[in-house]
């Protein structure tokens, strides 16, 4: 559950919450953590963070990341977030409804674990989503908190930040 602070509250969601949303969560904290309080969860939560991405986050970030777990978007349920941002498309379509009226918007990334062949060229689609969303954290982070809103779009609106 999200504890109180005068910081936006930003949920990240994936399926697995073991790459994607996990590199969104860390990367907000290390980009935005004097903007944002960051979590993710996943809708079948892997069990455990993948090692590709706990790879990427202290080597090329230098991220501790002894505190990255798997979680569940059932623990926030219940939570007051002000921004959620899906990551996957599997996600998207599955998002449940949290309490509020939260911004909500999809970054579509490519699912790293879904990679093929040896351990290094994994590990090279690892890297290029964790840049692709730390792009996006670093837009997200350069725009005022008031001016959120024009650039999240709800569901159904067809603008926002998406790709």
């Amino acid at each position: 559950m999200a504890v109180e602070s005068d910081k936006p509250k930003i949920l990240f969601l994936c399926t697995g919450n073991s790459a994607r949303s996990i590199f969104a969560e860390y990367l907000t904290k290390k980009i935005g953590r004097d903007r944002f309080e960051a979590y993710s969860a996943g809708s079948q939560p892997a069990g455990a963070v993948n090692p590709f991405a706990i790879r990427v986050l202290q080597e090329q970030y230098g991220i501790d990341t002894r505190d990255a777990r798997s979680k569940s978007w059932d623990e926030f349920k219940n939570g007051n977030f002000d921004i959620i941002i899906t990551v996957c498309d599997k996600a998207r379509e599955s998002c449940p409804i949290f309490p509020g009226q939260p911004i909500v918007a999809h970054w579509s990334t490519p699912d790293p674990a879904l990679a093929q062949g040896t351990d290094e060229q994994k590990l090279r689609h690892f890297r290029e989503a964790a840049q692709q969303i730390q792009r996006r954290i670093e837009l997200l982070c350069s725009f005022p908190i008031g001016k959120l809103g024009h650039l999240l779009a709800q569901p159904d609106s067809g603008a926002g930040i998406k790709n």
